[in-house]
């Protein structure tokens, strides 16, 4: 199988919610992570428990192609435009009805033209502020957190 082959079927099977599709594409050795996992996650069962939670939390999801692929024998990596609506919670943070519309990539180590070690990279705060739980970049409401936080305030000598 192809590169090209194998990221369109690594985004059916994100956009198919089947986590049956994930297992041609993956070795015995895979390991995956993105911005929500808290720790790289190890092996197919792993990746099929945080797929299903991202499909109950956004049951509309679908990955498209949003420009070149680069790969070689060992590294691949692939841009994807992510379209979904939050209808159902994701784990403490309630559904929102938002539509999300947000670029992300895949960077990936290969083994044997297989998935062997996936990294999903996207702006998190961007999707925070599509959800509608952080304040858009550069408004009153964001510097105010800043503030809080304690960037941006001047400090007396």
């Amino acid at each position: 199988m192809t590169t090209d082959e194998l990221f369109d079927r690594w985004q059916a099977a994100w956009s198919g919610r089947d986590v049956r599709l994930f297992e041609s594409l993956c070795t015995p050795s895979f390991h995956y992570e993105d911005p929500l996992t808290m720790e790289p996650l190890s092996g197919l069962r792993a990746l099929a428990e945080h797929a299903q939670r991202l499909w109950d939390a956004f049951p509309n999801v679908r990955l498209e192609r949003s420009g070149e692929r680069m790969a070689s024998a060992s590294f691949a990596a692939a841009p994807v435009r992510v379209r979904a609506t939050h209808l159902h919670p994701l784990d403490s943070l309630p559904a929102t009805g938002k539509e999300l519309d947000f670029q992300l990539v895949f960077v990936c180590e290969l083994e044997d033209g297989l998935l062997r070690r996936v990294r999903a990279f996207f702006d998190v705060y961007d999707v925070g502020v599509q959800l509608g739980v952080l304040p858009a970049r550069g408004s009153l409401s964001a510097k105010a957190l800043l503030a809080l936080r304690g960037y941006g305030i001047g400090r007396s000598p």
